[in-house]
C-alpha cells in the first residue's frame, strides 16, 4: 500500500526537495503546505496516512497546527520534522500526538527509513534527541533495584514498560510516555510475560516486587 504523505514546512525548496525524495521511494505526495493553516485545511480534505510538519512557520506554527491537524484527519500519523533539539518543543510535540521527531539534519535516507517505520506502526525519534525524551521517560521510574532475575531476562525497553505497568499505568498511557503505538506495548507486554514465564501483568509484577 502507498502511503498518502502530506508535507508541512515554510520553504518552497525544502518541500521541494523532501516531495522529490519521498516520492522517489514510494510515497505518495498528495499535497504540500507552507502553514500550519494551510495544513489543517489539507489534511481536512484529503485525509492523508502521514503527516510531515514542520514546526517553525507563519500564520500557526506547528505546536499549534499539530492537534488541529490530528483532528481533521483522525486516522493521519503525524511526524515532526524541524531544525529545533529545543526540549520544550520535543514533549510539547508528543504531548500534541506526534508519532515522531526528526530533526532536519539527518541523512534523507534516514528520514525516509523513520517514516516507513511510522506507516507500520512504529515511533520515529531522531537519536539526538531520543536521550532527552528517555531521560524524561525515565524521571521517577527508575527503581533503587531491580531483581537480577528480572533485569537479565528483559530487554530495555520490556524493562521500561514493565516499570510503567508498575506505575499502574494503562496501554494507552505507557504509548504516550514511551511514544510507540499501543500495539507495540502489547507486543512487548506479551514478550516479557513469556521471559519471565507467567501468564498474567500481576505475575509480572510480583516477579518485579518480590516479598
Amino acid at each position: 500500500m502507498t502511503e498518502r504523505i502530506l508535507i508541512v514546512d515554510d520553504h518552497p525548496l525544502t518541500r521541494d526537495a523532501l516531495s522529490g525524495l519521498l516520492e522517489q521511494n514510494g510515497f505518495d505526495v498528495v499535497a504540500e503546505a507552507a502553514s500550519g493553516i494551510e495544513a489543517v485545511d489539507a489534511a481536512a480534505e484529503l485525509q492523508p496516512d502521514l503527516v510531515l510538519l514542520d514546526l517553525t512557520m507563519p500564520h500557526m506554527d506547528g505546536l499549534t497546527a499539530l492537534p488541529k491537524i490530528r483532528a481533521a484527519a483522525p486516522d493521519a500519523e503525524v511526524v515532526v520534522l524541524t531544525a529545533s533539539e529545543d526540549e520544550t518543543n520535543l514533549l510539547g510535540a508528543i504531548r500534541a500526538g506526534a508519532a515522531g521527531y526528526l530533526l532536519k539534519s539527518e541523512p534523507p535516507e534516514q528520514i525516509v527509513s523513520f517514516l516507513r517505520g511510522v506507516a507500520k506502526g512504529e515511533a520515529a525519534l531522531s537519536g539526538a534527541v531520543a536521550r532527552r525524551l528517555l531521560d524524561q521517560v525515565r524521571e521517577g521510574d527508575v527503581r533503587p533495584t531491580v531483581p537480577d532475575a528480572v533485569a537479565h531476562a528483559l530487554t530495555a525497553r520490556e524493562l521500561e514498560v514493565l516499570l510503567l505497568l508498575d506505575r499502574h499505568l494503562g496501554t494507552d498511557e505507557i504509548a504516550q510516555r514511551l511514544f510507540i503505538s499501543e500495539h507495540t506495548v502489547r507486543s512487548h507486554v506479551k514478550s516479557l510475560l513469556a521471559k519471565l514465564g507467567v501468564s498474567s501483568r500481576r505475575e509480572a509484577l510480583e516477579k518485579l516486587n518480590p516479598r
